[in-house]
């Protein structure tokens, strides 16, 4: 392509840009995307997708990845369920999973036979990270009866000693539908305890038992954050993520996983609304709900927002050896068994 031909086809990216993203809020920020920043992500959306179908990859990206990223690149984006069934699913060679480890882990257990690569080489979870497969056994022994139910946020490892997986999206559902009574529940202990508040409003007899993990950005939402909107934007809807404490869900009028907050905000009559969960999830509300208002009240996940441009383009140009996410094959054939259950029972 001439040196003219390439100003051309960036300006031409630099427009798709701009009408995907104007709407969205940049939070760093406070502003909408403007020309500006779709001028400069333009060379690198331009060389990604181009370089993607060279080299027959194939990008997931979670909804709290950049905005860049989930709508300028990203072949498929959603939430951790859809993302893993995008994986199972995928037909290309390669796999670039924009998000976090655990994430790109699950993707290579469902679909072996494809190179996985992580964009920022690693990039941690606060919930994934805060339970190992040694206390998970600990645990076996100490409830030799109890089903064991892990959060899609663990580690394959966990995953391997687990009888059943649950993302946000279908856990209350998995655990009502369950023969067991007495669940062991891992890693989140706000989960856990909103499991267990779900269960009794349903009128369903189960004995939650929880481990002691929390997600760093859901965690720092308090009742008084939620009294604290309510006074300032009474009209506003204000919804949450089942990470959150139970005596903060209890209090919203909406709590689910980011695919049901996408729902009810969709649905809704309400103009105006309040997001307990990630910065990423509030961009995607904002670009699918044009005509209705987001409030800044959102928190970012630093390691969901290692994932960039940059590096993205290093992994389809020369991947480093670490990028590359790899099971060995007894924990993956384990860990598979426990995804299997979830995709069944969903």
């Amino acid at each position: 392509m001439s040196f003219g031909g390439m100003i051309n086809a960036v300006e031409t990216e630099s427009r798709r840009l701009h009408e995907i993203l104007g709407g969205i809020t940049d939070f760093k920020t406070g502003a909408k995307y403007g020309a500006e920043a779709c001028r400069a992500a333009a060379p690198l959306t331009l060389e990604i997708n181009k370089l993607k179908k060279e080299k027959n990859a194939v990008i997931l990206a979670h909804y709290y990845c950049a905005p860049q990223i989930v709508y300028g690149v990203a072949d498929y984006r959603g939430d951790s369920l859809a993302l893993a069934q995008a994986a199972a699913a995928a037909k290309e060679d390669i796999i670039i999973f924009c998000g976090v480890f655990f994430m790109a882990q699950t993707a290579k257990i469902i679909n072996p036979r494809k190179r996985v690569f992580l964009p920022p080489l690693f990039a941690g979870c606060s919930l994934a990270d805060s339970v190992d497969a040694a206390q998970t056994a600990a645990m076996r022994a100490k409830y030799p009866q109890a089903q064991f139910v892990c959060y899609i946020n663990s580690t394959a490892e966990v995953k391997s000693l687990c009888d059943i997986c649950v993302t946000s999206a279908n856990v209350f559902d998995i655990v009502a539908a369950g023969a067991a009574r007495q669940i062991v529940f891992l890693p989140d202990v706000y989960m856990a305890a909103n499991i267990a508040r779900e269960m009794r409003r349903r009128g369903i007899d189960k004995e939650i038992i929880p481990f002691g993990g929390t997600c760093c950005v859901h965690d720092k939402y308090s009742a008084q954050d939620v009294a604290d909107i309510r006074r300032a934007h009474p009209d506003a809807a204000i919804i949450c993520h089942p990470e959150c404490a139970p005596q903060v869900c209890e209090l919203c009028d909406y709590c689910g996983g980011t695919s049901g907050m996408l729902k009810f905000a969709k649905g809704s009559a309400a103009h105006t609304f309040a997001v307990l969960s990630e910065d990423g999830i509030v961009n995607c509300l904002e670009r699918e709900n044009p005509g209705k208002t987001f409030l800044r009240c959102s928190r970012a996940c630093a390691q969901m927002k290692r994932n960039n441009l940059h590096n993205i383009l290093g992994i389809l140009k020369n991947p480093a050896p670490e990028a590359e996410v790899k099971v060995d094959e007894a924990t993956a054939s384990a860990a598979a068994k426990c995804l299997d259950k979830m995709f069944e029972a969903a």
